[in-house]
């Protein structure tokens, strides 16, 4: 019997400083009750999606700052959007900023959670791979202030049994590290899920952003055909305060090809239908770590390079 995820991603147009936790409800709302009307099960939303990308400001003012973070979840803004699920029976994945007390400490993640068709967080992740500064920076319009505003996640590249499958996470910049895939990979993962927000100027070397579309799909295709998964990419997109935005949500198979990919830089949905039996047969086959992944061989070939090899 298939086992087949109907997939949406729902990519975002940009949200305005200005905009309100409902504002940005009701558009992932609307784009859910698309998704579900075109027959999907789960819903990808991107990172950061019920605020603009604040990192991209120096903010000094802590109430302010706090402003943008989510203390509990759901809550009284986010509530309907679960509700919202729970009615249409439709899963979905979702990235905010998450304020919790930890340790006697208040600490800060960029954080997703996965819920199931009856409104339930099944999982969560907090995002590892943080990018840009703890500080200003000299002669950028747009600063990039990740490393200032959150912590680096505490729990791990995890995966979950869900939608019947094994269901990952990630976001963003988490996307151009091997690591992120193979440790889920490892753990037989079958579907990853990842918001992103990129902007087009993130490393302020014109040779490397040009080619930020063409590293965004690269990253994505590249861990899913290694790693025998599906990867679900949904970004929030388009001129947001200034900053210019990658769009080109997609859908990638385990074989690595794009099934899916948004058209536009705003609200979009774009839907697959996901089965996780595709990643199988590449397990048993290619990429079957048990059979191919010889550890004597593999630490012959580095110890003749002189290198230390890391532990197996």
């Amino acid at each position: 019997m298939a086992r087949v995820i109907n997939t949406a991603s729902a990519q975002m147009g940009p949200i305005s400083r200005s905009e309100t936790r409902r504002d940005t409800v009701r558009r992932l709302i609307e784009m859910m009750r698309e998704a579900k009307a075109r027959g999907a099960e789960l819903v990808v939303f991107p990172e950061l999606a019920f605020t603009t990308f604040f990192p991209r400001w120096l903010i000094e003012d802590e109430a302010e700052l706090d402003s943008f973070y989510e203390t509990e979840m759901p809550g009284p803004e986010t509530a309907p959007l679960f509700e919202e699920a729970k009615k249409l029976g439709i899963g979905f994945n979702v990235g905010y900023a998450e304020l919790v007390h930890e340790q006697g400490k208040k600490r800060r993640y960029n954080t997703a959670i996965l819920v199931d068709p009856g409104g339930e967080i099944v999982g969560k992740y907090r995002k590892v791979h943080l990018p840009g500064h703890d500080a200003p920076q000299p002669g950028r319009t747009h600063q990039h202030l990740e490393k200032r505003y959150f912590e680096p996640g505490n729990l791990g590249f995890g995966v979950w049994r869900a939608y019947g499958g094994v269901m990952g996470m990630c976001i963003c910049n988490d996307r151009r590290w091997p690591e992120t895939y193979r440790v889920m990979g490892l753990q037989g993962v079958e579907m990853v899920m990842l918001g992103y927000n990129t902007p087009y100027d993130h490393t302020q070397h014109p040779d490397i952003d040009s080619l930020t579309q063409f590293h965004n799909h690269l990253s994505m295709q590249a861990g899913a055909y290694q790693n025998a998964t599906w990867v679900v990419g949904t970004a929030k997109c388009g001129v947001e305060e200034g900053s210019n935005m990658v769009g080109q949500s997609v859908i990638v198979s385990p074989s690595g090809e794009i099934v899916a990919m948004a058209s536009t830089i705003g609200d979009e949905v774009i839907t697959a239908r996901c089965d996780l039996d595709i990643g199988k047969r590449y397990r048993e086959t290619i990429f079957d770590f048990a059979r191919h992944r010889e550890p004597d061989a593999y630490r012959l070939i580095v110890e003749r390079k002189g290198a230390v090899p890391p532990p197996m």
